[in-house]
């Protein structure tokens, strides 16, 4: 089905849910396409392909709400779908905050799609896979194999329609590809991560994921601890995407109203360096998460986060904003038509600074550069926003990187770690951690290292 076959159906399924009883009622369309391919040792090891569609429809009683969900386009599934929805409104309980999104119009946002999704064959695809694990081999006689090489790509579709007026669709694109590179070093092996996206495969550039990876895992050959101390800590930008995600996360009006949030009755406050600059960007031309509306149509838009070192506002769908007598900020999100909507963020962008890569580390001196941490989410106190995670990289000697570290921690709590940033890098790049984020290199300004 295309865009306009999918809001036809949307709008089918509105009408069918009010004829079933329903006072108000929505619903959400969507098909999405994808493949990822796997390679190893310069073949294919495995390819999967897939396309799902369906259309979730939200009914409102009063304050009573209903979901249900199918996969069934024709006049009758789309009928009983929406009877499924009407009827589960019936039976839930009463909830003063439930209730559909006001209308809004939102504005065509062009470039979401990039036609060599499905202009470029698998053959194709695969061969761009291939290319990405050939060059990380090329890379460093030191690289004896890869663990794993990956492209993925997909395509959807969505369309909403309410009957408050609600009522939208488009087509969107995305592709991204990554690789572990092993290197062989004299205790061991090292891998390394490389990785690109884009909103086609002709958007990624094999050789330069392939030599990232390389170039990473070698780095990292006789890696050895640090000394437990404090010291300045420079965040790589996947590093820092790990964390920006988290911080979005705890910006979410769902969190912040549950308790869960070391920012919650903080807005206005100063909890942050003026060098760390963080919004929120569903309309951003680059942006992967980018689109015209929300999951419940309720038109994207810039909002900031924190600025000049304040939190400014917290992230809100329909349901967090009637709690707080506030406004939606456009971020409802869906994991697809299965899925009720819920707060999430778009594309957070951390604002770049004004210093290449190497004048952060001469800012730095004598530190820590973090190129990897394991288990933030899990490591994260939600409440208290406190932390203490695994993490490798280089130390910082005389403003330069020097020996590669691994299997020592980074510790402290985000507010404390917010305040301490003093500058970020002008080495921006979107990140597929955390979310959708980009994000540049950021120097913190003391954190705590637990070493040997």
């Amino acid at each position: 089905m295309n865009a306009s076959e999918l809001a036809d159906a949307a709008g089918r399924a509105v009408e069918a849910a009010l004829a079933a009883g329903a006072g108000e009622a929505e619903a959400y369309a969507a098909e999405d396409a994808g493949r990822e391919v796997r390679v190893h040792g310069g073949r294919v090891e495995s390819l999967t392909a897939a396309t799902q569609q369906g259309i979730g429809v939200r009914a409102w009683r009063g304050g009573r709400v209903g979901y249900a969900y199918g996969t069934d386009a024709s006049e009758l599934g789309v009928a009983a779908i929406a009877a499924g929805a009407a009827e589960a409104a019936r039976a839930a309980d009463e909830d003063e905050f439930a209730g559909p999104p006001q209308s809004a119009f939102a504005r065509p946002l062009e470039g979401l799609r990039d036609p060599s999704v499905t202009e470029w064959p698998t053959a194709r695809v695969a061969e761009l896979a291939i290319g990405v694990e050939r060059a990380a081999l090329a890379a460093d006689a030191r690289i004896v194999g890869v663990e794993t090489a990956v492209y993925a790509d997909s395509c959807e579709r969505v369309a909403i329609a309410s009957s408050v007026g609600v009522s939208g669709e488009f087509e969107s694109s995305s592709a991204y590809a990554f690789l572990q590179a092993l290197a062989e070093g004299e205790a061991g092996r090292e891998s390394g991560l490389g990785f690109g996206l884009a909103r086609g495969p002709a958007g990624l550039d094999p050789a330069a994921i392939g030599v990232e990876g390389a170039e990473r895992a070698a780095s990292m050959i006789g890696a050895g601890k640090p000394a437990s101390r404090s010291c300045p800590v420079v965040l790589d930008p996947t590093v820092a995407a790990s964390f920006a995600g988290m911080i979005g996360s705890t910006l979410g009006a769902d969190a912040v109203q549950r308790g869960r949030s070391p920012f919650a009755e903080r807005l206005g406050e100063e909890i942050a360096g003026v060098a760390l600059v963080l919004h929120d960007d569903g309309l951003a031309s680059d942006g992967p998460a980018s689109s015209p509306f929300d999951g419940e149509g309720v038109p994207r838009r810039r909002t900031p986060l924190i600025e000049e070192g304040r939190l400014r506002a917290y992230l809100y769908d329909t349901y967090t904003a009637r709690r707080a007598g506030a406004s939606s900020t456009g971020n409802a999100a869906r994991s697809g038509y299965r899925s009720l909507p819920s707060v999430s963020t778009s594309n957070l962008i951390v604002a770049s600074g004004q210093l290449s890569f190497e004048q952060l580390l001469g800012e730095a001196g004598e530190g820590v550069y973090v190129t990897d941490v394991a288990g933030l989410h899990s490591g994260v106190n939600p409440v208290s926003g406190t932390f203490s995670v695994g993490a490798s990289g280089r130390a910082i000697r005389g403003g330069e990187r020097a020996e590669p570290l691994r299997e020592f921690t980074i510790a402290g709590d985000l507010v404390s770690m917010l305040g301490a940033v003093r500058a970020a890098g002008a080495d921006s790049r979107w990140v597929p951690f955390g979310g959708s984020v980009r994000t540049p290199s950021l120097l913190i300004g003391e954190m705590t290292i637990g070493g040997s």
